[in-house]
């Protein structure tokens, strides 16, 4: 989105807006920004336009009042708003830790040292904020029954598709690995089934509803279960003969052992005697 100034004495100047962004409650979000300043005035050739102070405000004129969430020159800006562009052609915006008051639109002002080159972008760019307890998990593939193949879990919030976020995801109430708006599973076994939610890594009351997947055992799956699950009677046999076997040989060294000793006390019983 672009807002071209067709006043007198303004031909060329422009903002380029993003389009329309949404932010969960306590998240970040950045407004990618530029901006196209006039180099000299039609009427003044000689004088040099130089671009001396930039601001964001959440009025329509952006007139540097107390509306500004942003000024250049200020040094009481809210550390929420992180100006990431500068003076030149980048207006870049970066808002953290998202509040209420941030759904509005915000307009990008630029002040020359020449008021004939001072303009203020009017058309802005729209911010909208929605709180955590809106968040859902949505799949790439339409039900929860899945036999092979891959699957990504996207989380969302209401009408917002979250960008730029910290996610946490859970299987089963216990957090994975992964961290970001989506969760790719690229080849689902049956240890991918279970119950996943999602939520901001900053903020514990936006855990979203549980998503339900299960996934079906394949062939190989299937056959290692069952593999296994004969193997365990096999195994407790297996088990049992080797106990027994031991306690055989056990019993077999202590009776070899008794009559070594019973014959050692009889010769020596024969030798006194002698």
């Amino acid at each position: 989105m672009s807002e071209f100034l067709k006043g007198q004495g303004a031909l060329g100047q422009r903002v380029n807006y993003p389009d329309p962004v949404c932010g969960v409650k306590g998240s970040t979000v950045t407004l990618p920004c530029s901006f196209t300043p006039r180099e000299s005035v039609d009427d003044d050739p000689g004088v040099l336009i130089e671009v001396v102070r930039v601001a964001w405000c959440t009025d329509d004129f952006c007139q540097l009042t107390a509306k500004s969430v942003y000024d250049s020159e200020s040094q009481n800006n809210d550390p929420r708003y992180r100006y990431l562009g500068d003076k030149k052609g980048d207006c870049t915006l970066q808002i953290s830790d998202l509040q209420e008051e941030d759904d509005t639109t915000l307009r990008f002002r630029v002040v020359a040292n020449d008021p004939r080159a001072t303009f203020t972008g009017r058309s802005g760019v729209r911010v909208t904020v929605v709180d955590g307890a809106q968040m859902e998990i949505r799949s790439s593939r339409d039900d929860g029954e899945f036999k092979r193949g891959e699957v990504t879990l996207s989380c969302s919030a209401g009408s917002c598709t979250i960008h730029q976020l910290e996610v946490t995801w859970f299987r089963d109430g216990s957090a994975l690995s992964e961290s970001g708006p989506a969760l790719h599973l690229s080849y689902l076994t049956a240890k991918d089934s279970g119950n996943y939610t999602c939520g901001l890594k900053r903020n514990n009351r936006s855990l979203s509803a549980p998503y339900s997947l299960h996934a079906e055992a394949d062939e190989a799956e299937a056959a290692e279960e069952e593999g296994t699950k004969v193997f365990d009677p096999l195994l407790a046999v297996r088990l049992l003969l080797f106990t027994l076997h031991t306690v055989l040989i056990v019993i077999v060294m202590a009776i070899i052992i008794k009559r070594t000793c019973v014959r050692k006390k009889a010769n020596m019983t024969v030798q006194s005697q002698n």
